[in-house]
Protein backbone atom coordinates (compact mmCIF):
# COMPACT_ATOMS: atom_id res chain seq x y z
CA UNK A 1 0.00 0.00 0.00
CA UNK A 2 1.03 3.64 -1.23
CA UNK A 3 1.48 6.07 2.23
CA UNK A 4 -1.09 8.57 1.85
CA UNK A 5 -1.59 11.67 3.64
CA UNK A 6 -3.41 10.59 6.29
CA UNK A 7 -1.00 7.70 7.18
CA UNK A 8 1.54 10.60 8.56
CA UNK A 9 -0.98 12.79 10.10
CA UNK A 10 -1.75 10.58 13.42
CA UNK A 11 1.71 11.25 15.41
CA UNK A 12 5.20 12.13 14.41
CA UNK A 13 7.24 10.22 12.92
CA UNK A 14 10.89 9.54 14.19
CA UNK A 15 13.11 8.27 11.14
CA UNK A 16 16.77 8.10 10.22
CA UNK A 17 17.31 10.05 7.21
CA UNK A 18 17.48 6.83 5.21
CA UNK A 19 14.29 5.92 6.51
CA UNK A 20 12.63 9.14 5.29
CA UNK A 21 14.65 8.85 2.10
CA UNK A 22 13.12 5.08 1.51
CA UNK A 23 9.68 6.61 2.64
CA UNK A 24 10.04 9.07 -0.32
CA UNK A 25 11.09 6.82 -2.57
CA UNK A 26 8.14 4.77 -2.28
CA UNK A 27 5.75 7.50 -2.70
CA UNK A 28 7.86 8.27 -6.63
CA UNK A 29 7.88 5.21 -7.17
CA UNK A 30 3.72 5.46 -8.44
CA UNK A 31 3.56 3.16 -10.97
CA UNK A 32 1.12 6.21 -12.64
CA UNK A 33 4.26 8.24 -12.65
CA UNK A 34 6.07 5.39 -14.75
CA UNK A 35 6.86 7.71 -18.03
CA UNK A 36 6.90 10.87 -16.01
CA UNK A 37 10.24 12.56 -14.68
CA UNK A 38 10.80 13.52 -10.67
CA UNK A 39 13.22 16.05 -10.23
CA UNK A 40 12.86 16.45 -6.12
CA UNK A 41 15.67 18.22 -3.57
CA UNK A 42 15.15 18.54 0.03
CA UNK A 43 17.99 20.50 1.86
CA UNK A 44 18.33 21.80 5.68
CA UNK A 45 18.88 25.35 5.59
CA UNK A 46 20.25 24.63 9.56
CA UNK A 47 22.83 21.95 8.54
CA UNK A 48 23.46 22.35 4.97
CA UNK A 49 22.56 18.91 4.72
CA UNK A 50 21.00 17.11 1.61
CA UNK A 51 17.97 15.14 2.69
CA UNK A 52 17.02 13.97 -0.38
CA UNK A 53 17.87 14.04 -4.46
CA UNK A 54 16.55 13.07 -7.11
CA UNK A 55 17.60 13.99 -11.08
CA UNK A 56 18.02 17.21 -8.80
CA UNK A 57 20.76 18.63 -11.64
CA UNK A 58 18.58 17.69 -15.05
CA UNK A 59 16.60 20.71 -16.52
CA UNK A 60 12.86 20.49 -15.63
CA UNK A 61 9.53 22.56 -17.39
CA UNK A 62 9.27 24.80 -14.07
CA UNK A 63 5.49 26.34 -15.04
CA UNK A 64 4.91 28.96 -12.22
CA UNK A 65 7.74 27.84 -10.36
CA UNK A 66 10.06 30.39 -12.37
CA UNK A 67 8.05 33.05 -10.39
CA UNK A 68 10.58 32.21 -7.46
CA UNK A 69 13.10 33.49 -9.93
CA UNK A 70 11.62 36.52 -11.42
CA UNK A 71 10.26 37.97 -7.34
CA UNK A 72 13.61 36.80 -5.77
CA UNK A 73 15.22 38.88 -9.01
CA UNK A 74 12.90 42.17 -8.48
CA UNK A 75 12.70 42.02 -4.43
CA UNK A 76 16.71 41.89 -4.69
CA UNK A 77 17.72 43.67 -6.94
CA UNK A 78 14.73 46.91 -6.63
CA UNK A 79 14.16 46.59 -2.89
CA UNK A 80 11.23 45.60 -1.14
CA UNK A 81 9.85 49.13 -0.94
CA UNK A 82 10.00 49.79 -4.63
CA UNK A 83 7.23 51.65 -6.42
CA UNK A 84 6.05 52.09 -9.87
CA UNK A 85 5.56 56.14 -10.79
CA UNK A 86 3.24 57.07 -13.13
CA UNK A 87 3.48 61.04 -14.37
CA UNK A 88 1.12 62.99 -15.86
CA UNK A 89 1.80 65.87 -17.80
CA UNK A 90 0.00 68.67 -19.60
CA UNK A 91 1.31 69.27 -23.57
CA UNK A 92 0.26 72.52 -23.80
CA UNK A 93 -0.47 75.61 -22.31
CA UNK A 94 -2.85 75.85 -19.53
CA UNK A 95 -5.41 79.18 -19.83
CA UNK A 96 -7.83 79.28 -17.09
CA UNK A 97 -9.27 75.90 -16.62
CA UNK A 98 -8.51 74.70 -20.15
CA UNK A 99 -5.93 72.76 -21.75
CA UNK A 100 -4.68 73.74 -24.83
CA UNK A 101 -3.04 70.90 -25.95
CA UNK A 102 -3.03 67.29 -25.08
CA UNK A 103 -2.85 65.39 -21.62
CA UNK A 104 -0.10 62.64 -21.36
CA UNK A 105 -0.29 59.64 -19.17
CA UNK A 106 3.75 58.13 -19.22
CA UNK A 107 3.42 54.55 -17.92
CA UNK A 108 6.91 52.71 -16.13
CA UNK A 109 4.94 49.22 -16.16
CA UNK A 110 3.05 49.90 -13.29
CA UNK A 111 0.45 46.24 -12.90
CA UNK A 112 -1.82 48.19 -9.82
CA UNK A 113 -4.02 50.66 -11.97
CA UNK A 114 -6.97 48.46 -11.23
CA UNK A 115 -9.28 47.38 -8.35
CA UNK A 116 -7.04 45.16 -7.13
CA UNK A 117 -5.73 47.15 -4.38
CA UNK A 118 -9.30 49.44 -4.36
CA UNK A 119 -11.96 47.19 -2.79
CA UNK A 120 -12.74 46.09 -5.67
CA UNK A 121 -13.36 49.61 -7.70
CA UNK A 122 -11.81 49.14 -10.76
CA UNK A 123 -11.68 52.98 -11.46
CA UNK A 124 -10.47 54.44 -8.41
CA UNK A 125 -7.26 55.24 -9.91
CA UNK A 126 -8.89 57.16 -12.98
CA UNK A 127 -10.85 58.93 -10.44
CA UNK A 128 -8.52 60.14 -8.22
CA UNK A 129 -6.39 61.28 -11.09
CA UNK A 130 -9.62 63.52 -12.54
CA UNK A 131 -9.82 65.16 -9.39
CA UNK A 132 -6.32 65.91 -9.10
CA UNK A 133 -6.65 67.79 -12.54
CA UNK A 134 -10.07 69.60 -10.58
CA UNK A 135 -7.84 70.69 -7.99
CA UNK A 136 -5.56 72.18 -10.57
CA UNK A 137 -8.38 73.87 -11.83
CA UNK A 138 -8.86 72.05 -15.14
CA UNK A 139 -11.54 71.55 -16.17
CA UNK A 140 -11.54 71.23 -20.21
CA UNK A 141 -8.92 69.59 -22.09
CA UNK A 142 -8.82 70.70 -26.31
CA UNK A 143 -6.28 67.88 -27.11
CA UNK A 144 -5.98 63.94 -26.92
CA UNK A 145 -5.78 61.73 -23.97
CA UNK A 146 -2.21 60.34 -25.29
CA UNK A 147 -0.94 56.99 -23.54
CA UNK A 148 3.16 56.77 -23.96
CA UNK A 149 4.10 53.21 -23.45
CA UNK A 150 7.58 53.65 -25.20
CA UNK A 151 9.63 52.43 -21.59
CA UNK A 152 8.25 48.84 -22.68
CA UNK A 153 8.94 46.91 -25.84
CA UNK A 154 5.83 46.04 -27.39
CA UNK A 155 6.05 42.36 -26.94
CA UNK A 156 2.92 41.85 -25.35
CA UNK A 157 2.86 37.87 -25.07
CA UNK A 158 5.60 35.59 -23.99
CA UNK A 159 8.05 33.86 -26.21
CA UNK A 160 6.74 30.02 -26.11
CA UNK A 161 3.38 30.57 -25.00
CA UNK A 162 0.42 28.48 -26.52
CA UNK A 163 -1.35 30.44 -29.37
CA UNK A 164 -4.60 29.30 -27.79
CA UNK A 165 -4.00 31.18 -24.01
CA UNK A 166 -4.56 34.46 -25.88
CA UNK A 167 -7.46 34.99 -24.95
CA UNK A 168 -7.45 34.32 -21.10
CA UNK A 169 -6.68 36.39 -18.25
CA UNK A 170 -3.26 34.34 -17.67
CA UNK A 171 -1.85 35.60 -20.62
CA UNK A 172 -2.85 38.92 -20.54
CA UNK A 173 -0.89 40.94 -22.68
CA UNK A 174 1.77 43.09 -21.13
CA UNK A 175 2.30 47.02 -21.38
CA UNK A 176 4.22 50.32 -19.77
CA UNK A 177 0.78 51.27 -19.18
CA UNK A 178 -2.24 48.99 -18.00
CA UNK A 179 -5.38 48.69 -16.70
CA UNK A 180 -7.70 46.26 -14.98
CA UNK A 181 -4.73 43.48 -15.53
CA UNK A 182 -5.28 44.34 -19.18
CA UNK A 183 -8.71 42.38 -19.24
CA UNK A 184 -12.60 42.83 -19.25
CA UNK A 185 -14.70 41.87 -16.85
CA UNK A 186 -17.58 39.37 -17.76
CA UNK A 187 -20.71 38.47 -15.86
CA UNK A 188 -22.36 36.05 -16.78
CA UNK A 189 -26.43 35.05 -15.14
CA UNK A 190 -29.93 33.70 -16.35
CA UNK A 191 -32.40 36.12 -16.22
CA UNK A 192 -35.61 33.95 -15.52
CA UNK A 193 -38.18 36.88 -16.12
CA UNK A 194 -36.76 37.18 -19.72
CA UNK A 195 -36.01 33.39 -20.29
CA UNK A 196 -32.38 34.06 -21.55
CA UNK A 197 -28.72 34.25 -20.47
CA UNK A 198 -27.39 37.65 -19.95
CA UNK A 199 -23.77 38.86 -20.23
CA UNK A 200 -22.89 41.79 -19.26
CA UNK A 201 -19.19 43.03 -19.07
CA UNK A 202 -17.31 45.88 -17.84
CA UNK A 203 -15.29 48.48 -18.78
CA UNK A 204 -17.98 49.38 -21.18
CA UNK A 205 -15.58 51.39 -24.34
CA UNK A 206 -15.92 51.67 -27.78
CA UNK A 207 -13.89 49.08 -29.30
CA UNK A 208 -14.80 46.19 -27.12
CA UNK A 209 -17.58 44.02 -28.63
CA UNK A 210 -18.72 41.13 -26.92
CA UNK A 211 -20.87 39.07 -28.19
CA UNK A 212 -23.42 36.83 -26.39
CA UNK A 213 -23.79 32.95 -27.64
CA UNK A 214 -24.51 31.45 -25.03
CA UNK A 215 -27.69 28.89 -24.34
CA UNK A 216 -29.10 28.35 -21.20
CA UNK A 217 -30.25 24.92 -20.34
CA UNK A 218 -32.65 23.17 -17.53
CA UNK A 219 -30.49 21.59 -14.37
CA UNK A 220 -32.01 18.44 -15.72
CA UNK A 221 -30.82 18.23 -19.26
CA UNK A 222 -27.42 19.89 -19.17
CA UNK A 223 -24.44 22.03 -17.47
CA UNK A 224 -22.76 25.33 -17.34
CA UNK A 225 -19.64 25.14 -19.57
CA UNK A 226 -18.70 28.44 -20.85
CA UNK A 227 -15.98 29.39 -22.97
CA UNK A 228 -15.01 32.77 -24.36
CA UNK A 229 -12.67 33.73 -27.25
CA UNK A 230 -11.39 36.93 -28.69
CA UNK A 231 -10.47 37.21 -32.61
CA UNK A 232 -7.05 37.80 -32.72
CA UNK A 233 -5.86 41.16 -33.80
CA UNK A 234 -9.35 42.24 -32.41
CA UNK A 235 -11.17 43.40 -29.23
CA UNK A 236 -14.11 41.29 -30.67
CA UNK A 237 -15.19 38.77 -27.93
CA UNK A 238 -17.40 36.09 -28.00
CA UNK A 239 -18.98 34.20 -24.94
CA UNK A 240 -20.73 30.56 -26.33
CA UNK A 241 -21.31 27.51 -24.59
CA UNK A 242 -24.65 26.56 -22.32
CA UNK A 243 -25.50 28.08 -18.86
CA UNK A 244 -27.63 25.88 -16.12
CA UNK A 245 -30.54 27.70 -15.45
CA UNK A 246 -30.24 26.51 -11.31
CA UNK A 247 -26.46 28.45 -12.24
CA UNK A 248 -25.40 31.18 -9.66
CA UNK A 249 -24.07 34.49 -11.38
CA UNK A 250 -20.43 33.03 -13.24
CA UNK A 251 -17.64 35.56 -13.65
CA UNK A 252 -14.47 35.51 -16.20
CA UNK A 253 -12.35 37.50 -18.02
CA UNK A 254 -10.99 38.33 -21.52
CA UNK A 255 -7.96 40.07 -22.39
CA UNK A 256 -7.95 42.70 -24.70
CA UNK A 257 -5.70 44.03 -27.15
CA UNK A 258 -3.25 46.59 -26.95
CA UNK A 259 -3.59 47.87 -23.40
CA UNK A 260 -2.71 51.24 -23.62
CA UNK A 261 -5.06 52.54 -26.28
CA UNK A 262 -7.61 50.47 -23.59
CA UNK A 263 -6.30 52.01 -20.82
CA UNK A 264 -6.70 55.53 -22.05
CA UNK A 265 -10.26 54.90 -23.47
CA UNK A 266 -11.19 54.15 -19.49
CA UNK A 267 -9.42 56.79 -18.41
CA UNK A 268 -11.55 59.42 -20.92
CA UNK A 269 -14.49 58.05 -19.96
CA UNK A 270 -13.34 58.48 -16.36
CA UNK A 271 -12.93 62.37 -16.83
CA UNK A 272 -15.70 63.16 -18.56
CA UNK A 273 -18.12 61.10 -16.07
CA UNK A 274 -16.06 63.99 -13.52
CA UNK A 275 -16.91 66.81 -15.49
CA UNK A 276 -13.99 67.12 -17.48
CA UNK A 277 -14.93 68.09 -21.24
CA UNK A 278 -12.53 66.21 -23.90
CA UNK A 279 -12.54 67.42 -27.28
CA UNK A 280 -9.92 65.26 -28.28
CA UNK A 281 -9.27 61.41 -28.38
CA UNK A 282 -7.62 58.29 -26.17
CA UNK A 283 -4.56 57.91 -28.47
CA UNK A 284 -1.84 55.23 -28.23
CA UNK A 285 1.79 57.46 -29.03
CA UNK A 286 2.39 54.85 -31.33
CA UNK A 287 -0.13 56.47 -33.32
CA UNK A 288 0.24 59.98 -32.52
CA UNK A 289 2.29 61.69 -35.42
CA UNK A 290 4.21 64.44 -33.47
CA UNK A 291 7.20 63.84 -31.02
CA UNK A 292 6.70 64.89 -27.50
CA UNK A 293 9.58 66.90 -25.80
CA UNK A 294 9.26 66.39 -21.74
CA UNK A 295 12.07 69.37 -21.69
CA UNK A 296 8.96 71.56 -23.12
CA UNK A 297 5.45 69.93 -21.52
CA UNK A 298 4.09 70.61 -17.82
CA UNK A 299 4.69 68.23 -15.48
CA UNK A 300 1.75 67.75 -13.38
CA UNK A 301 1.29 64.45 -10.79
CA UNK A 302 2.58 61.35 -10.48
CA UNK A 303 0.72 57.75 -9.17
CA UNK A 304 2.39 56.22 -7.18
CA UNK A 305 1.69 52.12 -6.91
CA UNK A 306 1.63 49.89 -3.87
CA UNK A 307 5.02 48.58 -2.74
CA UNK A 308 6.64 46.26 -4.21
CA UNK A 309 6.51 44.05 -1.36
CA UNK A 310 2.98 43.67 -1.91
CA UNK A 311 2.97 43.15 -5.59
CA UNK A 312 5.29 39.88 -5.44
CA UNK A 313 2.61 38.57 -2.98
CA UNK A 314 0.03 38.50 -5.68
CA UNK A 315 2.52 37.37 -8.17
CA UNK A 316 3.54 34.18 -5.75
CA UNK A 317 -0.10 33.54 -3.81
CA UNK A 318 -2.85 33.78 -6.74
CA UNK A 319 0.07 32.73 -9.46
CA UNK A 320 -0.40 35.71 -11.24
CA UNK A 321 1.50 36.13 -14.86
CA UNK A 322 0.75 39.25 -15.88
CA UNK A 323 2.09 40.86 -12.89
CA UNK A 324 5.06 38.47 -13.56
CA UNK A 325 5.44 39.76 -16.71
CA UNK A 326 5.19 43.26 -15.64
CA UNK A 327 7.77 42.76 -13.05
CA UNK A 328 10.66 40.91 -15.12
CA UNK A 329 10.33 44.08 -17.90
CA UNK A 330 10.67 46.56 -15.05
CA UNK A 331 14.28 44.56 -13.77
CA UNK A 332 14.96 45.48 -17.50
CA UNK A 333 13.85 49.00 -17.41
CA UNK A 334 15.70 49.62 -13.96
CA UNK A 335 18.40 47.94 -14.51
CA UNK A 336 19.19 48.14 -18.37
CA UNK A 337 17.93 51.19 -19.35
CA UNK A 338 14.66 49.66 -21.39
CA UNK A 339 11.62 47.67 -20.28
CA UNK A 340 12.08 44.02 -21.98
CA UNK A 341 11.69 40.45 -21.89
CA UNK A 342 15.39 40.51 -23.22
CA UNK A 343 16.85 42.55 -20.52
CA UNK A 344 14.58 41.39 -17.71
CA UNK A 345 16.44 38.41 -18.08
CA UNK A 346 19.77 39.78 -18.73
CA UNK A 347 19.62 41.62 -15.39
CA UNK A 348 18.23 38.34 -13.75
CA UNK A 349 21.25 36.32 -14.48
CA UNK A 350 23.49 38.80 -13.73
CA UNK A 351 22.22 38.81 -9.74
CA UNK A 352 21.98 34.69 -10.33
CA UNK A 353 25.68 34.62 -11.33
CA UNK A 354 26.45 37.13 -8.49
CA UNK A 355 24.64 34.88 -5.57
CA UNK A 356 26.01 31.59 -6.81
CA UNK A 357 23.55 30.05 -9.21
CA UNK A 358 24.43 29.08 -12.46
CA UNK A 359 23.15 30.91 -15.03
CA UNK A 360 23.67 28.15 -17.61
CA UNK A 361 21.51 25.96 -15.34
CA UNK A 362 18.47 28.68 -15.30
CA UNK A 363 16.70 28.80 -19.06
CA UNK A 364 14.34 31.94 -18.92
CA UNK A 365 11.85 32.74 -21.88
CA UNK A 366 9.63 34.77 -19.71
CA UNK A 367 8.55 35.92 -16.53
CA UNK A 368 6.04 33.82 -14.96
CA UNK A 369 6.59 30.03 -16.11
CA UNK A 370 3.60 30.45 -18.46
CA UNK A 371 6.22 29.55 -21.77
CA UNK A 372 6.93 26.19 -22.31
CA UNK A 373 11.03 26.80 -22.88
CA UNK A 374 11.49 27.60 -19.71
CA UNK A 375 14.25 25.40 -18.04
CA UNK A 376 15.59 25.48 -14.75
CA UNK A 377 16.74 22.41 -12.31
CA UNK A 378 15.45 21.57 -8.35
CA UNK A 379 18.97 22.21 -7.08
CA UNK A 380 18.95 25.48 -8.42
CA UNK A 381 15.53 26.06 -7.28
CA UNK A 382 16.32 25.26 -3.64
CA UNK A 383 19.71 26.94 -3.73
CA UNK A 384 17.33 30.07 -4.87
CA UNK A 385 15.77 29.58 -1.93
CA UNK A 386 18.37 28.83 0.62
CA UNK A 387 19.90 32.40 -0.17
CA UNK A 388 16.55 34.21 0.24
CA UNK A 389 15.90 32.51 3.21
CA UNK A 390 19.53 34.55 5.00
CA UNK A 391 19.05 37.71 2.97
CA UNK A 392 17.16 40.66 4.09
CA UNK A 393 14.78 40.31 1.90
CA UNK A 394 13.69 36.82 3.47
CA UNK A 395 10.22 38.58 5.19
CA UNK A 396 8.49 40.10 1.87
CA UNK A 397 9.84 36.85 0.04
CA UNK A 398 8.50 34.34 1.81
CA UNK A 399 4.87 36.17 3.13
CA UNK A 400 4.50 36.29 -0.77
CA UNK A 401 3.74 32.33 -0.57
CA UNK A 402 1.08 30.35 -0.63
CA UNK A 403 0.66 28.72 3.12
CA UNK A 404 -0.81 25.30 2.89
CA UNK A 405 -4.79 24.88 3.69
CA UNK A 406 -4.46 28.78 4.27
CA UNK A 407 -4.61 30.87 0.76
CA UNK A 408 -3.23 31.23 -2.79
CA UNK A 409 -2.85 28.53 -4.69
CA UNK A 410 -2.70 26.02 -1.80
CA UNK A 411 -5.70 27.06 -0.23
CA UNK A 412 -7.50 23.84 -0.73
CA UNK A 413 -4.26 21.10 -0.38
CA UNK A 414 -3.05 19.92 3.35
CA UNK A 415 -5.59 20.44 5.18
CA UNK A 416 -6.01 18.69 8.54
CA UNK A 417 -2.61 17.58 8.50
CA UNK A 418 0.41 18.97 10.14
CA UNK A 419 1.50 20.62 6.91
CA UNK A 420 -1.81 22.83 7.06
CA UNK A 421 -0.38 26.86 8.34
CA UNK A 422 3.10 25.35 7.61
CA UNK A 423 4.32 25.02 4.48
CA UNK A 424 4.91 27.60 2.45
CA UNK A 425 5.58 27.12 -1.48
CA UNK A 426 5.25 28.46 -4.90
CA UNK A 427 3.18 25.63 -7.20
CA UNK A 428 3.48 25.53 -10.71
CA UNK A 429 0.84 24.07 -13.65
CA UNK A 430 1.07 23.70 -17.44
CA UNK A 431 0.34 20.85 -19.50
CA UNK A 432 2.01 17.63 -18.46
CA UNK A 433 3.98 19.72 -15.37
CA UNK A 434 3.01 20.30 -11.78
CA UNK A 435 5.84 21.97 -9.70
CA UNK A 436 5.81 22.78 -5.63
CA UNK A 437 8.74 24.12 -4.55
CA UNK A 438 9.23 25.92 -1.25
CA UNK A 439 9.54 26.20 2.68
CA UNK A 440 8.59 23.50 5.51
CA UNK A 441 9.37 22.80 8.95
CA UNK A 442 10.18 19.30 10.17
CA UNK A 443 8.35 19.02 13.92
CA UNK A 444 11.74 19.60 15.60
CA UNK A 445 10.98 23.20 13.99
CA UNK A 446 13.98 22.67 11.31
CA UNK A 447 13.91 24.70 8.87
CA UNK A 448 13.78 22.94 5.20
CA UNK A 449 14.06 23.95 1.50
CA UNK A 450 12.29 21.85 -1.27
CA UNK A 451 11.68 21.68 -5.00
CA UNK A 452 9.51 18.74 -5.95
CA UNK A 453 8.95 18.76 -9.86
CA UNK A 454 7.16 16.03 -12.20
CA UNK A 455 7.08 16.42 -15.80
CA UNK A 456 5.68 14.17 -18.89
CA UNK A 457 2.95 12.93 -16.74
CA UNK A 458 -0.03 11.38 -18.26
CA UNK A 459 -2.14 10.91 -15.17
CA UNK A 460 -5.05 13.08 -13.84
CA UNK A 461 -3.20 16.19 -12.10
CA UNK A 462 -4.58 15.85 -8.65
CA UNK A 463 -2.17 12.44 -8.40
CA UNK A 464 0.70 14.34 -8.74
CA UNK A 465 -0.53 16.91 -6.24
CA UNK A 466 -1.15 13.62 -4.12
CA UNK A 467 2.63 12.81 -3.88
CA UNK A 468 3.55 16.44 -3.47
CA UNK A 469 1.53 16.82 -0.63
CA UNK A 470 2.45 13.75 0.99
CA UNK A 471 6.33 14.29 0.71
CA UNK A 472 4.97 17.81 2.36
CA UNK A 473 2.99 15.66 5.32
CA UNK A 474 5.96 13.49 5.22
CA UNK A 475 8.42 16.53 6.09
CA UNK A 476 6.03 17.90 8.57
CA UNK A 477 5.81 15.20 10.51
CA UNK A 478 9.60 13.97 10.60
CA UNK A 479 11.96 14.53 13.78
CA UNK A 480 15.15 13.21 13.10
CA UNK A 481 15.86 9.90 15.34
CA UNK A 482 20.01 9.25 15.29
CA UNK A 483 21.42 5.54 13.68
CA UNK A 484 22.03 3.55 16.45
Amino acid sequence: MKYSIKDTTEEYEYLTVPELQEKITYLLDDTNFYTANWGVVIRSLKTGEYLYQKDGDKLFTPASNLKLFTTAAGLSLLGSGYRYTTNIYADGEINYSTLEGNLIVQGTGDPTISGRFYGGNIYKVFDDWADSLLELGITKIKGNIIGDDDLFDEKGLGEGWSWDYETYWYAAQSSAISFNDNCVDITIFYDKKLDSVIVKYSPIVKGIVVINDVVPVSPGTGSTDIDIYRERGTNIITVSGTFSQGSDTLKTYATVLNPTLFAMMVFKDRLEKKGIKVLGYAIDIDDYEKHIEYSKAQYLFSYYSPYLFEIVKVINKGSQNFFAEQLLKTIGLEKKGFGSVENGILACKDWFAEIGLNPDHILMADGSGLSHLNRVTPRQIVLLLRYMYASKNFGAFFSSLPIAGVDGTLARRMKNTRAENSVRAKTGFIGFTRSLSGYAFTADGEPLAFSLIVNNFNVPVKLAENIQDSICVLLSNFKRKHSE
